[in-house]
C-alpha cells in the first residue's frame, strides 16, 4: 500500500475512533525546543518536579524512544463537558470529571496501532498519552493540530483547548502534514491576567512551580502560606486560563461516555466537600484522576481553601 493511502485510511480510522484531530510530523530531534526547555529547568519553573529532569535527549528526540522511528502521529481528545459543577463550590478541573484519560485514550490508541498493524504489517512503534518523555505540545504544533497560547496549551481555532494530546511514534514513513505557523492570539492576554497566581510569566513561558495545578496535584509538601487566598477555590487543578479564554468559546461538548462524571460530583457544595468522608472519596472518584491527589491530599486542599487568609 502507497504511503498516501496508507495515511489517509490511519486518519480515517482516528476520527472514527473518536479523535476529534490527527496529524503527522516527520520524526526527529527538537531542535528550536532543546535550549527552550533547558532555559526553563534551570529557572526552576519545574519546581519540585524533578522528574522532568530524566530523559532530557529522549524528550527532545522521538527516534531515542523508537529506534528508527519516521513518524510521528498527534492527537487530541476532546473532554469538554456538557453539564459543569454548581457555581459556589470547590473545584476540579474538567480533564478530571469523568474515567482517568490514561486509561481512556491509551486504549483508543492502541486499537489504532492495532489498527495501522493490520495495514502495514510487522511496525515497531510505541503509544503515549501524557506518560512519557514527549513533548506533546511542540510535535501537535509540528504536525499541524493547532498553535501554542500564551498559557503554553495548543489552541485548535474550531475547538478551542479543552483536550488531551496523545502520540504514536512509528518506524514507518507516512505522509507529513504542514507545521502549524500562524499563533492567532494576537494581542490578547486574558490568560495572563486572569492567572491569580502570576504562573502565567508571559507569552508561553510559565512557571509551573506557582500554578494551582502543580499545588493542588503534584507538590506533596505543606501548601505555601503566602499563596493562601488565591486558590479561587480549585481544589483539584485549574482551567482558569481556558475559562477566559475566547477561542473556547467554540468548545463542543465530549462524546466520550466514559468522561461523564458521577451524579455527586456536579452536585455537592462546599460543606459537601468539607465533609467528604473516604468512603464517599472512593465512590465518587473511583476511576478519576483525582485519585492521584488521595483523599489526605484532596482534604489538604480544602482545608487550605477554608482559610482564605
Amino acid at each position: 500500500m502507497d504511503k498516501q493511502k496508507l495515511t489517509y485510511l490511519i486518519k480515517q480510522k482516528a476520527l472514527d475512533l473518536g479523535f476529534s484531530a490527527v496529524g503527522i510530523a516527520q520524526a526527529g530531534f527538537l531542535e528550536e525546543e532543546a535550549p527552550r526547555f533547558e532555559k526553563w529547568l534551570k529557572n526552576g519553573y519545574h519546581g519540585k518536579m524533578s522528574y522532568m529532569e530524566n530523559h532530557f535527549d529522549k524528550r527532545l528526540d522521538p527516534t531515542k524512544l523508537v529506534p528508527g522511528a519516521k513518524s510521528l502521529i498527534s492527537l487530541s481528545y476532546n473532554y469538554f463537558p456538557e453539564k459543569k459543577q454548581k457555581e459556589n463550590t470547590y473545584k476540579i478541573a474538567k480533564y478530571a470529571y469523568g474515567k482517568d484519560y490514561h486509561f481512556v485514550v491509551k486504549d483508543k490508541l492502541k486499537a489504532l496501532f492495532t489498527y495501522i498493524i493490520s495495514l502495514a504489517g510487522e511496525v515497531e512503534g510505541r503509544i503515549f498519552t501524557d506518560s512519557a518523555p514527549v513533548m506533546e505540545r511542540a510535535w501537535a504544533k509540528k504536525a499541524g493540530l493547532g498553535w501554542e497560547g500564551k498559557h503554553s496549551l495548543i489552541i485548535q481555532k474550531n475547538k478551542g483547548s479543552f483536550f488531551f494530546l496523545a502520540e504514536i511514534i512509528l518506524d514507518l514513513e507516512l505522509e507529513y502534514d504542514t507545521p502549524f505557523q500562524t499563533d492567532h492570539c494576537g494581542t490578547c492576554h486574558r490568560c495572563i491576567d486572569a492567572c491569580p497566581t502570576g504562573a502565567i510569566l508571559s507569552d508561553k513561558i510559565i512557571n509551573a512551580s506557582q500554578c494551582i495545578s502543580y499545588f493542588t496535584i503534584e507538590l506533596k509538601d505543606e501548601l505555601p502560606a503566602n499563596m493562601r487566598g488565591k486558590f479561587e477555590d480549585w481544589m483539584f487543578g485549574c482551567d482558569i486560563c481556558q475559562d477566559v479564554c475566547p477561542w473556547n468559546r467554540f468548545s463542543l461538548p465530549h462524546r466520550e461516555p466514559a468522561f461523564t462524571p458521577h451524579p455527586d460530583l456536579l452536585n455537592m457544595n462546599k460543606n459537601d466537600w468539607e465533609e467528604i468522608t473516604e468512603e464517599v472519596f472512593r465512590e465518587i472518584f473511583r476511576k478519576s484522576a483525582v485519585k492521584r491527589t488521595k483523599f489526605s491530599g484532596l482534604k489538604r486542599n480544602i482545608a487550605f481553601l477554608k482559610e482564605k487568609k
